[in-house]
């Protein structure tokens, strides 16, 4: 059974930092590309970051770009995404989302999704 897990969540003021982390079990690691998406109250799951099932490529949001960074530590099976310079609008339910062999924007892509965790940034 596939589980992803995030952490790391809580609450910031804005300008502040927060890492997220996704610990996914069930799956080859490696074979799988990896994003993260956010959702806030009545508004529409929108994709955030991503990072190839190679490793080697990266995509973000123009909202998020220069401000997020996505990782992947291979040793240890673990997604990271490094939240710096927050901002109130950033505040949502952030989703770790595993896709195999792909990656992309698009939600309908990925395969596993974990619960998500819970970022709220104050003014």
């Amino acid at each position: 059974q596939v589980q992803l897990v995030e952490s790391g969540g809580g609450l910031v003021q804005a300008g502040g930092s927060l890492r997220l982390s996704c610990s996914p079990s069930g799956l080859t690691f490696s074979n799988y590309g990896w994003g993260w998406f956010r959702q806030a109250p009545g508004k529409e799951r929108e994709f955030v970051a991503a990072r190839t099932w190679s490793g080697y490529t990266t995509y973000y949001a123009d909202s998020v770009k220069g401000r997020f960074t996505i990782s992947r530590d291979n040793a240890k099976n673990m997604v990271y995404l490094q939240m710096n310079s927050l901002k109130p609008e950033d505040t949502a339910v952030y989703y770790c989302a595993a896709s195999y062999r792909n990656v992309a924007r698009t939600p309908g892509t990925y395969d596993y999704w974990g619960q998500g965790t819970q970022v709220t940034v104050s003014s």
